[in-house]
């Protein structure tokens, strides 16, 4: 059975810092899109000096625990420069679709990224973010 999904490569980027559930269903919801998904994790530096936070885990945890998930078909460390500008990490991993939080929609930044992949054929999908659950909660109920 081949079914035919909307995107051939797509493309997320995240912390994925205590892995949770929201974490699975925003990859789920991806992969669901796309034949093959590639995630980008952001590497400690950018955690720490654009989050301003301490990752609990280590990038290579971080890395091999998405790595090992069956719906990622490969996961990279990206640096502060792939993760802040899409166009980098779209010649870095030629996707066709990106996958960002809806947060980001009607951005100064990602009205502009739009413009720039528009003219390359490639689409920014929003998701929604999973209610009631982040790693910034678990850390807090911790």
């Amino acid at each position: 059975m081949n079914s035919k999904k909307k995107y051939k490569v797509g493309y997320t980027c995240g912390v994925f810092d205590l892995f949770h559930v929201g974490h699975l269903n925003l990859l789920e919801r991806c992969k669901s899109m796309c034949d093959i998904l590639i995630v980008g994790i952001c590497n400690d530096d950018y955690v720490r000096n654009i989050k301003k936070k301490e990752p609990v885990f280590p990038e290579n945890d971080r890395l091999r625990i998405l790595n090992s998930i069956g719906i990622v078909d490969k996961a990279y460390l990206v640096d502060i420069e792939t993760t802040n500008d899409k166009m980098i990490a779209l010649e870095k991993f030629h996707f066709d679709v990106l996958f960002s939080g809806d947060d980001w929609k009607g951005s100064e930044r990602y009205n502009k990224t739009e413009k720039d992949f528009a003219k390359l054929g490639v689409s920014i999908e929003y998701l929604p973010y999973t209610k009631g659950i982040s790693s910034t909660q678990i850390k807090e109920k911790l």
